[in-house]
């Protein structure tokens, strides 16, 4: 090993002009057969691609794939709708009836509707929209409503220090909101320029 080091170190040593020295003393120390590395076949020339017309196939396909998610929402086809928000700092995957627990303290009251309107992705059975990060507002809809404002179990925090006459005893409860999700929908086509009618809701979160 110390010989191949050794050897490396000279040859790498020499002027930059001998390549052709440098490319000998390599073929040497390889462990391919010289017969290998002298026949090897000569790289195929790559016929330039041409990028206008990548991008035209790629717009078409893309296109396609749009009109036939029209499609399926105009025709009620889509199945049972899910999304992922992001409500209070963290992420939620929901659908439509499930109850959600939302930790700490959150304006909204018992029996506020709401309109959770930062929506990162939202699919059906056949297809996936995922937004960059969030998807656009108005093209999905996911309606809400506050249920129970509640506290946490009681959590206690013991302090005790001894042989120095020191302890505490602490109690703490959190507010918790629970949230049921009533409705996910794609309010108007994808990639298309009508303009959401958004209902009136009491609060934007």
């Amino acid at each position: 090993m110390s010989f191949l080091a050794h050897t490396m170190r000279q040859v790498l040593r020499q002027a930059p002009t001998r390549t052709s020295t440098l490319t000998g003393a390599m073929r040497c120390l390889s462990l391919a057969p010289a017969l290998w590395q002298q026949n090897k076949p000569a790289a195929a020339a790559v016929a330039p691609i041409e990028v206008a017309a990548v991008a035209k196939d790629q717009q078409k396909e893309c296109l396609s794939i749009c009109e036939r998610v029209n499609q399926q929402v105009a025709k009620q086809e889509q199945g049972r709708l899910f999304a992922v928000v992001h409500l209070c700092g963290k992420q939620f995957k929901i659908t439509a009836g499930d109850i959600i627990l939302v930790e700490g303290y959150w304006p909204p009251t018992t029996g506020d509707e709401i309109s959770l309107d930062k929506v990162l992705l939202a699919g059906a059975r056949d297809f996936t929209l995922i937004g960059r990060p969030i998807l656009e507002p108005g093209l999905v809809t996911v309606k809400a409503t506050v249920v129970e404002k509640t506290l946490t179990h009681t959590k206690t925090h013991f302090k005790k220090k001894r042989r120095k006459q020191y302890m505490r005893i602490n109690f703490q409860r959190s507010p918790n909101t629970m949230i049921r999700i009533n409705t996910i929908e794609v309010a108007r086509p994808v990639d298309g320029n009508a303009e959401a009618e958004q209902e009136p809701s009491k609060r934007l979160f």
